[in-house]
């Protein structure tokens, strides 16, 4: 079994009478990617300033690399990095400055901090820029340093608040290989985001937080397949081989205009293969065929009763 790197029962938490978390219940496998998705609101935030020991939870428990977060908040310390929705860099220093400071605060040494930084700042592209202030700093440089900064320590496990947030879209890209790196190195990613694509790409499990609980977990395609709508859309030469087809698959909605067919199907290999044998023991041969399956923005209004705006901040 894969071991267990971040680990949540009953979790809650209410601010005043609003109860944000109400028995949150979560287990994320070590060298992996988990997105957490939900509203604005919904409590990601939460949930990682809780597991990072910023704030406390009114009730349940939450383990960090073996560490309870409660009973030894110094040991899940040293085990994480945290990388919040704003860059936490200061615009005093250049970027090599803020990463020996973060050395320093990490109590790594003269000799260690010396090598780390150096190691960071070619890993993360900012070696030409290294002794430059943060003000001639992109939005994408940036969030790359503070990333960086994050990984000072070389943290087992790290909780991404955001991380892409205002980036545009190379910039985020970029990041997204930056995270792939760490986690084929074993690292221990928790994610929360806007972007949806980004969850999809990324991340290897996703939960969905909704009324203060998880309400669906999984892959990125086992979460799609819980959504209807899935269909193959068929299209054919001509209108006698439209009215034909259209004849055979009952179950079909027909496009005259576009000379297509929409056939409801998941797109498993099995139905389609059974779906084109009978169309070519009717002889109707298809021109074109394309499988359009639930995404992720379905999967969300479906579970929280609306679509996410992408690229917003909570």
């Amino acid at each position: 079994m894969q071991p267990t790197a971040i680990n949540l029962e009953g979790l809650q938490k209410s601010y005043g009478e609003k109860a944000v978390l109400d028995g949150v219940d979560l287990s994320v496998g070590a060298g992996t990617v988990t997105a957490l998705l939900g509203q604005n609101g919904a409590g990601k935030t939460t949930t990682i300033h809780i597991l990072s020991t910023l704030i406390h939870a009114d009730a349940g428990t939450a383990s960090v690399a073996g560490c309870d977060v409660a009973g030894d908040p110094d040991g899940v310390r040293a085990a994480i990095g945290l990388t919040g929705q704003f860059s936490a860099v200061d615009d005093l220093l250049t970027g090599e400055e803020n990463l020996y400071l973060m050395a320093r605060l990490r109590h790594l040494g003269k000799n260690r901090s010396r090598t780390r930084v150096r190691e960071l700042l070619e890993q993360f592209d900012l070696v030409e820029s290294a002794r430059n202030r943060l003000s001639t700093y992109s939005g994408g440089m940036r969030r790359r340093l503070d990333l960086a900064m994050t990984l000072v320590a070389t943290p087992s496990v790290i909780f991404l608040d955001e991380p892409t947030s205002g980036l545009d879209p190379r910039s985020r890209h970029t990041m997204w290989d930056m995270v792939r790196s760490l986690v084929a190195e074993g690292t221990t990613v928790l994610l929360t985001t806007q972007h949806l694509e980004e969850a999809d790409r990324l991340a290897d499990r996703i939960a969905v937080l909704d009324g203060g609980r998880i309400v669906a977990e999984g892959t990125p395609e086992e979460l799609k397949r819980l959504v209807p709508g899935g269909h193959v859309r068929l299209r054919f030469a001509d209108a006698a081989a439209l009215e034909a087809a259209a004849q055979l698959l009952q179950e079909s909605e027909s496009d005259e205009a576009g000379l297509s067919l929409t056939v409801p199907s998941q797109g498993e290999p099995g139905a389609l293969r059974a779906l084109l044998n009978r169309l070519d023991a009717a002889n109707l041969p298809v021109d074109h065929l394309s499988i359009h399956t639930p995404d992720l923005d379905d999967v969300f209004f479906a579970l929280t009763g609306r679509v996410e705006t992408k690229g917003t901040t909570p």
